[in-house]
C-alpha cells in the first residue's frame, strides 16, 4: 500500500512538471512572439506577393529574422497607393503605374524592388461579338480600364500605336470587378486588364486578346513599394527581398506545384491559372536600370498626356540599401 501511494504521487508529480515546463515553453513564445515586429504588406490576388503567402516558407523566414507579416489583399495598386499614403500598410506589391501617379499626385514613396515583367498576360481582350480583330478596330468602341494602374498606361500605349486618340474610343473607368460583369453581359467591347483577368476573359467568357503588353513596350513589371518605413528599416527590407527572391526561383521551377496551389487558393478554374502562371516568369531584386527607365517612360508619358500635373524623376525615389 505504502508502494502504490508513493508510485502515485510520484506519477502525479511527474506530470506537474510535465505541465510545468509545456506552460513554460508556451509563455516563452508568446513572449517571443509579442517582441517581433509586425510589417504589412499588401498585394493582389495572384501576384508574387500573394503566392509567398499562400506557401508559407516566406513567413516562417520573416519570424525568424524578427518579423510578423500581416498581409492585406486588395484589388488594385491605386488602392494600395491609398493605403501606403494613410499608414495602413508599410509595403505594397504593384504594377509600374501606380507609383507613377501617386508620386505625381505629391505622395512619399520609394521603389524598394523590382520584379519580373508582365507584358504577355496584360493587354486589352475583346468580346467575343464585338468584332474586334485588331487593335485598328477599337475605334467607336467600348473599353474599360481602371484608373492609375496599368491599364490606364496599356489603353494610351495602344492607342498611339493604332494612330488613335482617345476621342476616337469611349473609355470607362471600372473597377476590376464591376468591369469582369459588364465583360460578361457584352456592356462592354473590350477590356484593358492583367492576369488573372485576362485569362478569365479568355477562358471563362470566350474573350480575344488582341494584344499584349510585349507589342506596345509595356512590361507592367511587379514591383515593391513602400513610404517612409523602407528607408527606416533597411533590415527589414532587404529581408524582405531575399525570401520573396527565394519564393519567386522556387515558382519558376515548381510551376506545377505551383498552378496546383494557387488554383485552391484563388478558386479559379485550373486552366485560367495554367495560362496566368505559364506566359511569365518569376523574380524579385533590387531595383535594376532597366526597370528604373520604365518607369520614367511611363512617368513622361503621362506628364506628356496631360494625364499628371508634376514631372517626377524616379532614380531619386528608388532605393539604395548597399
Amino acid at each position: 500500500m505504502h508502494k502504490l501511494v508513493k508510485r502515485l504521487f510520484s506519477t502525479i508529480f511527474l506530470v506537474f512538471i510535465i505541465a510545468s515546463a509545456v506552460w513554460g515553453y508556451t509563455l516563452t513564445r508568446e513572449d517571443s512572439s509579442s517582441s517581433l515586429e509586425t510589417i504589412t504588406i499588401g498585394y493582389q490576388a495572384g501576384d508574387p506577393i500573394d503566392i509567398a503567402k499562400t506557401r508559407g516558407q516566406f513567413i516562417k523566414k520573416m519570424k525568424k529574422a524578427g518579423y510578423k507579416v500581416v498581409f492585406k489583399q486588395f484589388q488594385n495598386g491605386s488602392a494600395e497607393m491609398e493605403a501606403l499614403a494613410s499608414g495602413n500598410i508599410d509595403y505594397a506589391r504593384t504594377g509600374d503605374t501606380p507609383p507613377v501617379t501617386a508620386l505625381a499626385s505629391g505622395s512619399s514613396i520609394t521603389f524598394v524592388a523590382a520584379g519580373s515583367s508582365k507584358a504577355k498576360g496584360s493587354g486589352i481582350v475583346a468580346t467575343k461579338s464585338s468584332g474586334i480583330k485588331s487593335i485598328s478596330d477599337l475605334k467607336g468602341k467600348k473599353i474599360a480600364y481602371t484608373s492609375n494602374t496599368s491599364s490606364q498606361y496599356m489603353i494610351m500605349q495602344v492607342l498611339k500605336k493604332a494612330g488613335l486618340s482617345t476621342s476616337d474610343v469611349t473609355l470607362v473607368d471600372m473597377s476590376q470587378s464591376d468591369a469582369s460583369v459588364a465583360f460578361a453581359k457584352g456592356k462592354i467591347d473590350a477590356w484593358t486588364n492583367w492576369d488573372p483577368y485576362t485569362s478569365s476573359a479568355e477562358l471563362t467568357y470566350s474573350g480575344a486578346m488582341i494584344v499584349t503588353g510585349t507589342t506596345v513596350g509595356a512590361s507592367n513589371r511587379d514591383y515593391i513599394i513602400s513610404g517612409s518605413y523602407a528607408k527606416n528599416h533597411p533590415a527589414a527590407s532587404k529581408a524582405l527581398i531575399k525570401y520573396l527572391g527565394q519564393d519567386m526561383t522556387w515558382a519558376n521551377t515548381h510551376k506545377t506545384k505551383l498552378v496546383k496551389m494557387m488554383t485552391k487558393s484563388l478558386k479559379l478554374p485550373k486552366k485560367v491559372v495554367e495560362r496566368m502562371v505559364n506566359r511569365r516568369s518569376y523574380s524579385l531584386k533590387a531595383v535594376s536600370t532597366k526597370a528604373t527607365s520604365e518607369e520614367q517612360a511611363i512617368s513622361d508619358s503621362f506628364y506628356t498626356d496631360g494625364i499628371t500635373k508634376k514631372k517626377v524623376k524616379i532614380s531619386k525615389y528608388v532605393l539604395n540599401l548597399k
